[in-house]
């Protein structure tokens, strides 16, 4: 076996930091974390110059990147451009996102996702953020084309997470009954609570019968009351769900996401998403969403993208960037901050093989400096062109 060692940074296993060692690695693999004097003889050694080497940062709500949405063009080349417009800021892992469109888009989004996590090119699976969503809590969805899920929609979706792999779906408690909740369970669908206007008991039903997660925590949703919970405070106390949060200085106010952060409890966790957009890698002042203009405004922690009324289009922020914000804005030890984009969604998501470096996972690697700055990736082992 061919083996690359890696030294001179500290080495954060998707869990914990080791100071002074290794990392081995062969055939796309982890090997070995060892001591500095315990590597292979006639091993390749990239040596780096301090900082971290962490797992690939990894991203379960991606829009667009690079110059492209999903949504403009449903295709194994647009998933492409999106994984390698966020690859230089440490994203190894992602999940290209479509939201609400017509069934014409999901189709192809579906069969462009078979073919693209075949590639090896930083496509992981699919996301689907539609339409089955609550027209009251639209956000930049358009409303006209959401609808309930109906029995047709649960076996399309189990067919396609079993040709994918990874499959999640976002929908609206309103909109899909505990019943089919239970069957896209089953069927190994990951299922995500998200833009609902539902009651707290709504939620904990569907979390109940098997809906893994909640997309991006706070945003289009039914907020928190001391005697309606609504879907904020069912997601925070349910002990299952798994939570999505954009921390980028515009979607949630930093007061309300550290409360988050300590009251969570169970297994499910708090994990980073992006939700970006089309301009992240970009200097393009904007782009268009379902024929209609998004606007990019410089200013605060990063740019924010609005709708010509103010509503928020996604973000324009990157996972480097989130986790600089979880640390310096949240006050996260960087521990957990890298966790919340490594190991906590590939669990969400049921990666098994990434999100940690052990023996035989993928060699799905990022560096950063002591800025939290990416200096480098790798995938499978090979370093970014």
């Amino acid at each position: 076996m061919d083996y690359k060692v890696f030294t001179g940074a500290r080495v954060f296993d998707g869990d914990r930091f080791h100071e002074d060692s290794a990392l081995v690695i062969g055939n796309g693999r982890i090997h070995a974390i060892t001591g500095i004097n315990d590597v292979p003889d006639n091993a390749e050694t990239i040596q780096l110059k301090g900082g971290v080497l962490s797992p690939g940062f990894i991203d379960a709500q991606v829009n667009g990147g690079g110059g492209r949405m999903l949504n403009d063009e449903p295709s194994p080349a647009s998933m492409y451009m999106i994984a390698e417009g966020h690859r230089p800021y440490g994203t190894t892992s992602v999940l290209p996102t479509l939201i609400t469109d017509v069934a014409a888009a999901t189709t192809a989004a579906i069969e462009a996702a078979i073919e693209a996590v075949k590639a090896n090119r930083g496509v992981a699976g699919l996301h689907l953020e539609g339409p089955h969503l609550a027209p009251a809590r639209k956000g930049a969805h358009l409303a006209e084309l959401m609808r309930p899920v109906e029995d047709s929609d649960v076996k399309t979706f189990i067919r396609a997470r079993e040709a994918i792999g990874t499959l999640l779906v976002t929908m609206a408690a309103e909109q899909v009954t505990e019943r089919q909740v239970q069957a896209l369970a089953e069927g190994g669908v990951i299922v995500s609570i998200g833009h609902s206007d539902c009651t707290a008991e709504a939620a904990d039903a569907r979390f109940d019968a098997g809906a893994r997660g909640v997309t991006h925590l706070f945003n289009a949703m039914s907020q928190m009351g001391h005697r309606a919970p609504g879907l904020v405070g069912a997601a925070i106390d349910h002990p299952t769900p798994w939570c999505g949060i954009i921390a980028d200085g515009h979607h949630v106010e930093p007061t309300a996401l550290r409360v988050a952060l300590r009251a969570k409890r169970g297994e499910g966790r708090l994990f980073f998403v992006t939700d970006a957009m089309s301009l992240v890698g970009t200097d393009l002042p904007s782009f268009t969403l379902n024929g209609r203009t998004v606007y990019r405004t410089k200013g605060g922690y990063c740019s924010k993208l609005t709708l010509d009324d103010g509503t928020l289009a996604g973000s324009d922020v990157d996972m480097a960037s989130t986790i600089r914000y979880g640390v310096n804005i949240l006050e996260l030890p960087l521990a957990e901050a890298l966790r919340m984009a490594t190991s906590y969604p590939a669990r969400f998501l049921r990666l098994a093989d990434r999100g940690h470096l052990a023996p035989g996972m993928r060699a799905d690697l990022v560096h950063i400096n002591d800025g939290i700055e990416v200096t480098e990736t790798w995938i499978s082992g090979q370093a970014s062109a």
